[in-house]
């Protein structure tokens, strides 16, 4: 997971499920979850050769991560999945 380049967290759109997610300070990688509105905050799950540990999160505010996180860096012009068209029943 070294080759991931991370950068700057700047608005919230960029804060999507499923993104990895790494402290300015720190070498440890986390994968985001869902945002939690009870709570105020985003789900950060720690992630590790591929792998996204659910035994333990931590959640963190929206300012926490613009202030002492950096994101993933994806090209948006790649095509994440093809959707399917689905059948509807009636």
């Amino acid at each position: 997971m070294k080759n991931i380049n991370f950068k700057e967290i700047y608005d919230a759109y960029q804060l999507v499920d499923g993104a990895k997610i790494k402290g300015k300070k720190y070498d440890e990688i986390f994968e985001l979850g869902a945002y939690d509105a009870n709570k105020r905050g985003y789900t950060l799950y720690p992630f590790e050769e591929g792998r996204r540990f659910e035994d333990f999160c931590v959640i963190v505010s929206e300012k926490e991560l613009k202030n002492n996180y950096l994101i993933e860096k994806l090209n948006v012009n790649t095509v994440v999945a093809e959707q399917q068209p689905i059948a509807l029943s009636a």
